[in-house]
């Protein structure tokens, strides 16, 4: 298994998964491993940061064609509470190499700090500015593709489920949802069954939720847990990617299931002996960077006229 080298390494040094450490350890220690674990830089012929009300956003543009372009809109991990556009560089750059699309990344705000529903405001402003403001990014864009890793995955899926209900929905061509955490109210059974020997376990993610949702919350509802939400007619296809150790396998599978019996073009794929942080670990796990490949053909599928 190509994982066993980097799972061996964090056994070794201790294995405290992430809800062990104050939340400005792990956000820094977050840092470091995807820094020491992901992808490293492809080149891209432009590459700047733009402020979008209270948020960054980071717009990877390969400059391949002049003109009319879909583009990548993309959601990092993180639980809500760490993760920023350096923890995703590596993926954003080599989604941009391969597809030959501008991937526009949003530095959404963070919990505590700005609980819910920050990171979903900031990801509903981000998909209006990118069709609305032309000047400030410099894009002509036709059309959006949606991807998202982990928490990234359920904002993705939220705007995707609100696009597809809204009167004046946006052409969003596709979404891609990286073992997404889709049901906070953490009920399927691989919480019971990936709770230790792992960075991200069943602790971790009730660690996270409680963070970024107020007490009293209702977990249920669309914008906190999509996969629990009744779904549209109209949604985009969706690839849906799932690993093995991971407690959010069963609700990625579930959701995938879902949209499926809603009329939705599912591809799902499940990575059998994976954990969950394979995609910010590309750089020393194979399966990963192949991962990452096969994402970046279905996205060219999707935006192929």
């Amino acid at each position: 298994m190509d994982a066993a080298a980097v799972l061996e390494k964090f056994r070794a040094s201790g294995g405290r998964s992430f809800h062990t450490y104050p939340v400005g350890q792990v956000r820094d220690l977050y840092e470091s491993g995807c820094a020491a674990n992901g992808l490293s830089g492809d080149e891209i012929s432009a590459v700047s940061d733009v402020v979008v009300d209270n948020f960054r956003v980071r717009i990877y543009d390969p400059q391949v064609v002049s003109g009319p372009t879909p583009v990548v809109l993309f959601f990092h991990g993180g639980g809500w509470v760490m993760g920023s556009l350096s923890t995703h560089d590596g993926l954003c750059r080599r989604l941009a190499a391969l597809t030959g699309l501008p991937v526009v990344a949003v530095d959404y705000r963070l919990a505590p700090e700005h609980p819910y529903p920050a990171a979903i405001e900031d990801s509903r402003a981000a998909l209006r500015w990118l069709f609305t403001s032309g000047d400030d990014h410099g894009l002509d864009i036709t059309q959006a593709v949606l991807v998202g890793d982990s928490a990234g995955g359920q904002l993705a899926a939220v705007l995707a489920i609100e696009n597809a209900s809204a009167a004046d929905s946006l052409p969003i061509a596709a979404q891609v949802l990286i073992y997404p955490m889709v049901d906070l109210t953490m009920s399927t059974p691989s919480y019971a069954r990936v709770t230790e020997g792992f960075p991200l376990v069943a602790d971790t993610i009730a660690w996270f939720a409680d963070h970024y949702l107020p007490a009293g919350t209702d977990r249920t509802t669309p914008d906190v847990s999509p996969a629990l939400a009744e779904l549209p007619a109209g949604l985009p296809p969706a690839y849906v990617i799932t690993v093995d150790n991971d407690p959010l396998v069963d609700e990625g599978a579930g959701f995938a299931g879902a949209m499926a019996r809603a009329g939705t073009e599912v591809l799902y794929r499940h990575l059998p002996g994976y954990a969950h942080g394979l995609f910010t670990s590309a750089g020393r796990i194979p399966q990963g960077e192949k991962a990452i490949n096969d994402i970046a053909g279905f996205i060219k599928h999707r935006t192929t006229a």
